[in-house]
């Protein structure tokens, strides 16, 4: 495992972890990485300090890693109760969730994709929306 300090175009950093080097170039390249704060997908490694390994750092590395893998199956398990309990509407997330708060549409749970800004502007009208990281199903 490696893990690399993170950080998107808005300069938000954050931690990740890949099986190796090239598991992170596969993901940047295929646009799966995102940040964590503001779901932009510009990542690129951060500066950081070179790891010298200890029995203490591998410890530690090993318990962090385990933590990950916590998250990353929280994460999913979420993604399942998503795709089973609400219908997807792809890239008219914005629109759809419009029509079902104004009353246009028949009330249900929808989820899909839309940006940052348009997500900001869905809640600042009083739609009730709710970014959520969107993780594969299975080990990359």
């Amino acid at each position: 495992m490696i893990r690399y300090n993170l950080q998107c175009r808005k300069a938000h950093q954050f931690e990740a972890w890949f099986r190796d080097s090239g598991l992170y170039d596969a993901q940047v390249a295929a646009g799966e990485l995102t940040c964590p704060v503001c779901g932009s997908k510009q990542v690129e490694k951060a500066v950081m300090a070179p790891s010298i390994s200890t029995g203490k750092r591998r410890e530690k590395a090993k318990a962090e890693a385990e933590q990950a893998a916590k998250v990353l199956k929280g994460l999913r398990e979420m993604r399942q109760q998503v795709e089973a309990n609400c219908d997807y509407v792809g890239p008219s997330f914005a629109e759809e969730a419009r029509k079902i708060h104004y009353g246009e549409s028949e009330q249900r749970n929808i989820y899909g994709e839309t940006d940052a800004k348009e997500a900001e502007t869905l809640k600042e009208e009083g739609v009730a929306v709710q970014r959520i990281p969107w993780v594969p199903l299975e080990n990359s």
